[in-house]
């Protein structure tokens, strides 16, 4: 028997071909927006510090002008990143890559200037609702110190165990390396000695340990510098101590060595309106 003629099975063909090209610009766009809509920038786990009282600054015998005097200070609870902020967490958020010699979604980001953190941090509450900033000076150290305790690097006395906490100028090879691969402090936070220098919000002022207040010290009203934290990969032992301080302008980076860290305030220790 003879089938249908040639031309007749070419459009039923081409009809088939159409109905099913029209079926996934249809609905295939429309499930990929339903997931996109739902997506969350993925963000460090946060880890909540609990707040107290302790003694800020160098309580050893370091020459170190500006981590003195020794001051009280009194902080209330606040949440702080388990990690310095990825280049992938950045992607995320930003929609782009961030600037970076050694790169990888899993290193930290290492060119931020303080001006990119706060534009990063701008977005991120817009994309969550939340309320994300850079943690305060006095919040940074009083984290890295394992809430105050008397503690020359982030999770050790012993300077033959930095090596286990923290990646320095001894054990780095030159270079960057994914977070959370060395042991945490106390309190469950990585990175916190080396790796990279981490952006407070503090303006840096050289005697403010002399006038600072006890509670929630914010540091000066204004500056030329803003508070580092922390050192990075290329640095000394003595520089990536939990009470060392440096400083650069806001709109300027040290070339693959500076990052930052997320905080948050619970609502409760917001102002009551």
């Amino acid at each position: 028997m003879n089938g249908p003629p040639k031309g007749r099975r070419n459009i039923g063909f081409s009809f088939r071909l159409q109905f099913f090209l029209l079926l996934l610009f249809v609905f295939f766009p429309l499930a990929k927006s339903g997931s996109s809509e739902n997506e969350r920038p993925e963000i460090p786990k946060m880890v909540l510090i609990k707040g107290g009282c302790f003694e800020m600054g160098n309580s050893f015998d370091e020459e170190m002008k500006d981590e003195k005097p020794v001051h009280r200070v009194c902080l209330d609870d606040f949440y702080l990143g388990e990690t310095e902020v990825t280049q992938g967490e950045w992607k995320k958020v930003m929609g782009s890559d961030a600037a970076a010699y050694f790169r990888s979604p899993d290193r930290p980001v290492e060119e931020a200037m303080w001006d990119d953190a706060q534009a990063f941090l701008k977005r991120l509450n817009e994309q969550t609702g939340q309320k994300y900033r850079l943690p305060t000076e006095a919040e940074w150290e009083y984290a890295a110190r394992e809430e105050g305790r008397k503690e020359r690097w982030a999770g050790t006395n012993n300077d033959k165990d930095l090596g286990k906490y923290a990646w320095y100028s001894d054990n780095s090879n030159h270079e960057t390396h994914p977070v959370k691969q060395k042991l945490p402090n106390q309190l469950g936070l990585y990175d916190m000695s080396g790796n990279v220098w981490e952006w407070v919000q503090d303006w840096y002022d050289q005697e403010y340990y002399a006038i600072s207040p006890r509670d929630n010290p914010k540091g000066p009203d204004k500056g030329k510098y803003l508070v580092l934290r922390g050192g990075a990969w290329n640095s000394r032992a003595d520089f990536v101590r939990a009470d060392f301080r440096f400083k650069d302008t806001h709109d300027k980076s040290f070339n693959y060595f500076c990052g930052f860290r997320l905080a948050l305030s619970p609502a409760s220790n917001e102002p009551k309106k």
